[in-house]
């Protein structure tokens, strides 16, 4: 697998698609990190990291509202080949405020507005709402 960021999108939208309660992943960092951010955000319930199999897996459980998923779109921002970095005072807002950016800077993945707080900018990784 050469994009695990891709990956991950794309295993949340199928299981949104398909209206699955939850998506086993392979265990990494960053996409622990990007599921943190999706936990604190209200789009995942819980976050269980299972270490009982021989490859650790993340086992994500999506978050459903009247049987209306939390997540409706996850969009792609920077892809292998095409990097996009952003500034500071340039990080774009997810459906006008509405969604979240995520952006992986040298404070470590953080969301626009956290990003912007801290005043850096960084790899812009994805957009959700």
């Amino acid at each position: 697998m050469t994009d695990p960021i891709g990956d991950f999108i794309s295993r949340i939208k199928n299981a949104v698609l398909a209206k699955h309660e939850t998506i086993n992943l392979p265990y990494s960092k960053l996409r622990e990190s990007l599921a943190e951010i999706l936990k604190k955000e209200g789009y995942l319930t819980a976050l269980v990291i299972d270490s009982t199999r021989q490859f650790p897996e993340l086992v994500l459980t999506l978050k459903y509202i009247n049987k209306q998923a939390a997540v409706t779109d996850v969009r792609r921002m920077s892809k292998p080949g095409r990097r996009l970095y952003v500034a500071a005072n340039q990080i774009p807002r997810a459906l006008g405020g509405y969604g979240v950016t995520i952006l992986s800077t040298n404070k470590g993945v953080l969301t626009d507005s956290d990003a912007r707080k801290l005043n850096v900018g960084g790899e812009l990784l994805c957009q959700i709402w």
